[in-house]
């Protein structure tokens, strides 16, 4: 007999990582399935830096939200409430103060785990463009480089390359090689 594997709701999930027990862990649903985000080091490193750089760009623009490890879900879609490590929102909304923001991000950035393979992040960036985010940046830290996502382009940026915000980010760049930045380091 083979063991079916159980799939969740958003509706369940949410209530699931909101308890009291899954308060401090990063639980996200993946098409049903509950996946917990274990960071490293190296991967906190990279995340902090390319927040970092948006937040000050968008701190004088003024032009939205940037936030780290925050759930966004497609309110048609009951199978998915995903955590981008670094996310941009554009406008003025109010943020939201309980569970999942009800929309996709206009951009999504993911650095890769050690667990984590380039297949897998790349089905999620066609998630997020297909729901509704403008823009995915995949960053993988152990080969260097970022692969830039848009609904009508793909491009792979390496170490000597500046990655730009595009139409969502207009104005904004920053060295790709600033992702890698190990700040302990001379």
């Amino acid at each position: 007999m083979e063991a079916r594997q159980l799939l969740y709701t958003v509706d369940e999930f949410e209530r699931i990582a909101d308890s009291a027990e899954n308060r401090d862990r990063l639980l996200e649903l993946i098409d049903g399935e509950i996946i917990e985000k274990v960071p490293t080091e190296k991967h906190g490193m990279c995340v902090g830096n390319i927040y970092g750089h948006l937040w000050n760009d968008v701190r004088v623009r003024r032009s939205g939200r940037v936030v780290m490890e925050v759930r966004y879900r497609n309110p048609e879609d009951r199978r998915n409430a995903r955590i981008p490590d670094v996310s941009y929102t554009s406008g003025n909304e109010p943020p939201v103060e309980k569970g999942s923001v009800p929309r996709m991000p206009d951009l999504a950035v993911e650095v890769k785990s050690p667990n984590d393979s380039l297949k897998t992040m790349r089905q999620k960036a066609r998630y997020y463009l297909a729901n509704g985010s403008k823009m995915v940046w995949l960053v993988d830290p152990q080969r260097r480089f970022v692969e830039v996502y848009t609904s009508d382009d793909e491009e792979v940026l390496l170490e000597g390359d500046v990655l730009d915000g595009g139409e969502v980010l207009p104005g904004f760049q920053m060295k790709v090689s600033d992702i890698f930045e190990d700040t302990a380091q001379g």
